[in-house]
């Protein structure tokens, strides 16, 4: 290779002129007219598949809100119902007693809106559902996914769901009330408020009890119905019965006249008769049909009368390790022991029993 050539190699190859740079093509207005005539003839062949779809969207949603409307008016004229219904045992001597208005209010209110929330999701969920398959969607993926997170979260959160379940299907079956005495295992007092998932007690000492309803195993309603009021008057052996009898019978006619206890007594007072006997004292049992929750008031106004009554016709109630009043007391030297003749030493019997004394023995002396 010549020294020429190697240079020319070697030397920077010339920079381009700014007249080799291509200059990027202007759009003509024919290019233009072609671009808008493949548009307008895209619009047009298919402006009738999207006027399709866009009616059939709107035509799902406008029967999904009528539909959702409708029913929800209907679970409310329902809810209304119910309450016009409960209002109509008001006017009786036990509906008045057993419905409360609180009570009924809000559990119709629960009962109202569990159902229009089961509704409005039931209504809204298969709306969306055909409004995606209006667009050609596959569904089957979505539902698969949606399944399997719905397996998911039920298992997650099974406590809550079982909560929430517990506390629909008491409500329903109206197993409790607000201002109702229930006994929950594990706890007990008076319902302050009721929810799908918790409710509210009140204890005796003033505390309050957050008990889940998916915890709660039984249920001991002690507000529905009727209370028993029982009172047990022991009195004793020797006492006649008959006039015992006549005391009760005369108490228990004069309480079931006067006020407010002819209210809160749904029978009368009736002496059930012997409920034991013992050696020296007898009980007899006496008892009656309360107004719910008013047993303990009863049982205490009736035996405050009986022992009013007792006392004025001279019969005594005993009970207990209680003494009888006719006893002689006990003489006190009785418990003492008759004097022994071995108390004295030189008894013949206490000489007789002493023990013998040998000789001592004589031991050799040491050498």
């Amino acid at each position: 290779m010549s020294l020429s050539a190697v240079l020319l190699a070697a030397s920077p190859s010339p920079s381009p002129s700014p007249s080799d740079t291509p200059t990027p093509a202007v759009p003509s207005l024919q290019d233009a007219q072609e671009s808008a005539t493949n548009a307008a003839s895209w619009v047009e062949q298919n402006w009738s598949t999207w006027l399709a779809i866009g009616l059939r969207v709107l035509l799902i949603l406008v029967i999904a809100a009528v539909l959702r409307m409708v029913v929800r008016r209907a679970i409310t004229k329902l809810i209304d119902r119910m309450n016009r219904t409960a209002q109509a045992v008001d006017g009786t001597a036990i509906g008045g007693l057993l419905v409360n208005n609180e009570r009924r209010r809000q559990r119709s209110q629960a009962i109202g809106s569990v159902l229009r929330s089961v509704a409005s999701f039931i209504i809204m969920g298969t709306a969306a559902l055909m409004v995606l398959g209006a667009f050609e969607i596959n569904l089957a993926p979505l539902l698969a996914s949606a399944g399997v997170a719905g397996v998911a979260i039920g298992f997650g959160a099974r406590n809550l769901v079982t909560d929430f379940l517990s506390g629909v299907f008491m409500i329903l079956e109206d197993q409790y009330g607000v201002g109702d005495t229930i006994d929950a295992g594990v706890a007990s007092g008076e319902v302050i408020e009721v929810g799908l998932r918790v409710t509210k007690l009140r204890g005796d000492s003033g505390e309050i009890w957050y008990v889940r309803n998916g915890e709660v195993k039984r249920i001991g309603n002690l507000s529905q119905g009727w209370a028993t009021a029982g009172v047990d008057v022991t009195v004793r052996a020797s006492e006649d019965l008959d006039n015992v009898k006549r005391v009760l019978g005369e108490v228990a006619e004069k309480m079931s006249k006067e006020e407010p206890w002819n209210e809160l007594l749904w029978s009368p007072i009736e002496v059930l008769g012997l409920d034991s006997v013992l050696l020296d004292s007898m009980v007899v049992r006496v008892s009656a049909k309360t107004m719910p929750g008013k047993s303990l008031t009863v049982e205490r106004e009736l035996r405050w009368r009986i022992k009013r009554a007792f006392d004025a016709a001279d019969i005594r109630i005993v009970g207990g390790a209680t003494a009888p009043a006719d006893e002689e007391p006990a003489d006190p030297a009785a418990a003492v022991a008759a004097p022994s003749v071995f108390a004295n030493s030189e008894s013949p019997q206490s000489a007789a029993a002493s023990p013998l004394v040998s000789a001592p023995v004589q031991r050799p002396a040491p050498k």
